[in-house]
């Protein structure tokens, strides 16, 4: 009997080290060699994985940074600072590149907004396409309120406050996942230095979109009589001039 545990126990034994052995073998002959400054790239990288870049991660980034298929400020949590310190890593000197933050195109919130009817439903964006007209507020272009985008930000940069989303400035990354997230398409990625915004998604017509919100675009064409939106300077005659006040300055 003990003599057959003890055989037993050498057979196992031995067929550990051989699978050990050849393990170690195998892993030696086909082992990938990696290029340091991937390595370098990778650590210089912030480590947050959120995807802004449009890579699966930071290690896909650093090691299309290091294989030349991405620009070393492609990162836009780092921003600038990670972006040279990358650069100096690669030998190049990073382009500037200008800094971007969400925007809610929205300003429906529980005081503007009229509703048709009461939710006590599941509270997610994304299923209030199942239930009539899109969800209770009247204007079905509108910010919805339950915080997919919320709950998507992984930068604590955008809450719920008073039924709509807000964006704050300064602790958005521009990673993009609230951009993904909202099924309105009522967010958008803009320069962190603009201050000019149309803060309305709507395109219904003008005496709905006026009964839906109180600060929806109706339509009139106002300010595009005083400004031409894509050479916006900030002179703020557009703001002046709307009457329904669905454009802004912040």
């Amino acid at each position: 009997m003990i003599t057959s545990i003890l055989i037993a126990a050498a057979l196992i034994g031995g067929v550990g080290l051989f699978v050990g052995l050849f393990l170690g073998i195998a892993g030696i002959k086909f082992a990938v060699e990696t290029d340091p400054k991937e390595e370098e790239v990778l650590n210089a990288l912030p480590g947050n994985n959120c995807g802004g870049c449009g890579f699966a991660g930071c290690a896909a980034l650093a090691t299309a940074i290091a294989k030349g298929e991405a620009p070393v400020n492609a990162c836009p949590v780092g921003g600038e600072p990670v972006g040279k310190a990358i650069g100096e890593i690669m030998g190049i000197e990073a382009e500037e590149k200008e800094r971007m933050v969400a925007f809610v195109k929205c300003q429906g919130d529980c005081d503007k907004a009229k509703t048709d009817y009461e939710y006590t439903g599941a509270e997610d964006c994304a299923m209030l396409s199942f239930v009539p007209n899109g969800g209770p507020k009247s204007c079905n272009y509108g910010c919805l309120g339950y915080g997919n985008c919320v709950k998507a930000c992984p930068f604590d940069a955008i809450h719920v406050v008073n039924g709509i989303a807000v964006v704050d400035k300064e602790a958005c990354k521009a990673c993009g996942k609230c951009v993904a997230a909202c099924p309105k398409n009522l967010i958008e990625l803009v320069p962190y230095k603009a201050n000019v915004f149309v803060s309305c998604n709507s395109q219904a017509k003008g005496p709905v979109a006026m009964k839906a919100c109180d600060t929806a675009c109706i339509g009139c064409g106002i300010c595009q009589k005083n400004c031409d939106y894509d050479k916006c300077i900030g002179c703020g005659s557009c703001v002046e001039k709307c009457p329904k006040k669905a454009i802004i300055k912040s």
